[in-house]
């Protein structure tokens, strides 16, 4: 079991892991395993270790090929729950299982979910057998690889792996567990800074219809200080309280709260449901990021000052485990990566992320912009089956404090007429509005590349080989907006309206794909090549520089964080082995963006300390 906790925003002491072996088997004609719950030989034919997919060298299957529907079946015990079971309801919980998957207790279906990227909780509790000791759970997972309205982002459709595209991820491919609540206990936590009032708004859900009036009582620390403690009724199933934080209204010391990659203080609360006559129903260990982000004049604002982002394109795969992480401190490492080559955010590409590295990603300072994703057609199904998930991905994400930004759709995947058909205009502008109706505290770019409708930042994918050429094309307000407007830098006319006078940040969010294999071999390379680690750093230098002489752009993102299958233009291999050293690259990412003046003042700022100090660099 990994030391940290599947779900790290919304804790409880008491869970039981389920990941490990379970039995496993294929079932092409589609011919049903259901009924045969009680005997695990039938059908269920293999192991397979949870919760990495079947196709994946670290499942123990490792069978690459389509395979449409798969089943999982294992047991556990009643005596596994101990003491702290008695009296209590039994939820059971999937990370992700991709893509339309069914679940069967005892024989009972007891949930259904469609959508591979988002978690499924069912209470289990009426379908276990009080006379038995072991209970039976029976997971379908149907996954159609040829279904272009299904949300998959860069899993292949094809058996082998081809262009950017990758080996799939079919079935259970996030953590499973097991975990005791009350009867009425919190099922959701949102939490919403308010940096101008000093205070968090907190959405706390309670399950079930209370016999007895409850109170919530919420502590909120910082370290050991106490920062706020306040108790209120619960009224309605969804409670909805500011809670007032004094300490952040001194200026003075505001900064000691503020979260930032730079200083990611974590506020932790403690929320405890209690009954008419105090006695502890429920109790529920969270966190929240006290920041604020938006866009105005043409910058990223991070609490409320302009931040220049410098972000690295993060594909989330490893060779052995595709989707899934190889183990939770696999998670905490890419973060680590990430930030020691000088990156202060990464772009999470055509997937949604663990839970997990949200977490180190809120915990270590890195900003993320979450993405969906995408379909490959648009039709009423794709419409239907998008909207759906991305709504759970709001709902799951959105008190994170890393994530500083939504992109729905990427590159006009799942409209890919959306220039000339008003229907998928309307889609891609519909995403937008729907996103900012659950969450208005982040920027949202509708469809991210090329092809805007709406947004709250204007991003470009620009493949350009040179400096020379991102320097004609984004050096000046003039420029960018030739570019934007006529130049089509990836092809495609980047606005679908003349709206680039709104105000809205301009930023390149994918550009380089600069390829190097230390161990040559006929890998499909990137979108320029370079034969060393000094051309590569060299071919790098020249396109960051060019970036960060602009007076305009906000931020980049690099293409890309590590090698991934064909695609072998990672700053990392696919091993995660860096391929130049890190602290070069680092400096290099850090060197003062033009745009933000005040990069350059601190800049010269440190350079003055460390000669005070007589530091050499």
């Amino acid at each position: 079991m990994d030391e940290l906790h599947p779900r790290p925003r919304m804790v409880r002491e008491h869970w039981i892991d389920l990941c490990g072996p379970w039995r496993f088997g294929y079932d092409d004609a589609d011919q049903g395993l259901a009924e045969r719950w009680q005997d695990g030989e039938s059908g269920f034919d293999r192991d397979i270790l949870v919760p990495y997919p079947p196709e994946s060298e670290r499942s123990g299957v490792h069978d690459p090929s389509p395979h449409t529907i798969v089943w999982y079946r294992r047991t556990f015990t009643l005596s596994e729950l101990g003491e702290d079971f008695t009296g209590r309801r039994l939820l059971l919980h999937f990370g992700a299982v991709d893509y339309h998957a069914r679940v069967w207790v005892n024989g009972a279906l007891v949930a259904e979910h469609v959508g591979g990227h988002t978690p499924i909780t069912a209470d289990i509790t009426d379908a276990l057998d009080p006379d038995a000791d072991e209970q039976v759970v029976v997971v379908r997972a149907q996954d159609e690889a040829e279904d272009p309205t299904q949300t998959r982002g860069k899993q292949d459709w094809l058996p082998e792996p081809h262009a950017i595209w990758y080996h799939r991820t079919t079935g259970i491919w996030q953590p499973v567990w097991l975990e005791p609540v009350p009867a009425n206990h919190l099922s959701e936590i949102q939490w919403t800074p308010d940096l101008t009032q000093a205070r968090v708004r907190l959405e706390a859900r309670v399950a079930g219809s209370p016999a007895t009036p409850l109170h919530l009582r919420v502590r909120l620390w910082s370290g050991a200080q106490l920062l706020a403690e306040e108790s209120h009724r619960v009224l309605d199933q969804v409670s909805v309280r500011d809670i007032a934080i004094p300490a952040a209204r001194h200026g003075q010391h505001l900064h000691a709260l503020m979260w930032s990659p730079e200083s990611p203080n974590l506020i932790d609360a403690e929320l405890t449901l209690l009954d008419a006559e105090g006695a502890v129903v429920d109790e529920v260990h969270s966190y929240f990021g006290y920041r604020s982000v938006d866009t105005a004049d043409g910058r990223f604002l991070l609490n409320g000052r302009p931040y220049f982002l410098r972000m690295v394109l993060e594909q989330g795969y490893w060779p052995q485990s595709h989707l899934a992480a190889p183990d939770g401190d696999a998670l905490r490492h890419e973060v680590e990566l990430i930030k020691e080559l000088g990156f202060n955010g990464a772009r999470i590409h055509q997937k949604v992320e663990d839970p997990r590295f949200l977490y180190w990603c809120d915990r270590l300072g890195l900003l993320v912009w979450g993405e969906m994703a995408d379909a490959y057609q648009f039709s009423t199904a794709t419409v239907e089956r998008m909207t759906r998930e991305w709504i759970e991905v709001l709902r799951r994400d959105r008190s994170h404090p890393c994530v500083v930004a939504w992109v729905p759709l990427n590159e006009s995947w799942g409209v890919p007429q959306i220039a000339e058909r008003e229907d998928q205009r309307h889609f891609a502008t519909a995403l937008y509005h729907l996103t900012k109706s659950i969450d208005p505290t982040r920027p949202v770019i509708a469809n991210d590349g090329w092809e805007h409708t709406v947004s709250d930042i204007w991003g470009v994918h620009d493949y350009a080989p040179s400096g020379a050429s991102l320097r004609e094309r984004y050096s000046d307000p003039e420029a960018i907006k030739r570019a934007l407007g006529e130049g089509r830098p990836g092809g495609l006319r980047v606005l679908l309206d003349d709206r680039l006078n709104e105000g809205q940040p301009v930023m390149l969010t994918e550009f380089g794909g600069l390829s190097y294999v230390p161990a040559k071999g006929d890998n499909w390379f990137g979108y320029s090549t370079v034969d060393s680690p000094e051309a590569l750093l060299e071919r790098l230098e020249d396109l960051v520089g060019a970036l960060l002489a602009s007076d305009r752009l906000a931020g980049f993102c690099y293409t890309q964080l590590t090698d991934t299958e064909q695609e072998t233009n990672g700053l990392l291999t696919a091993a995660r082995e860096p391929k130049v050293d890190p602290a070069l690259i680092r400096a290099l990412l850090n060197r003062p963006a033009r745009a933000i003046p005040t990069e350059e003042v601190s800049a010269h700022r440190a350079e003055a300390e460390r000669a005070a100090r007589g530091d050499s660099g």
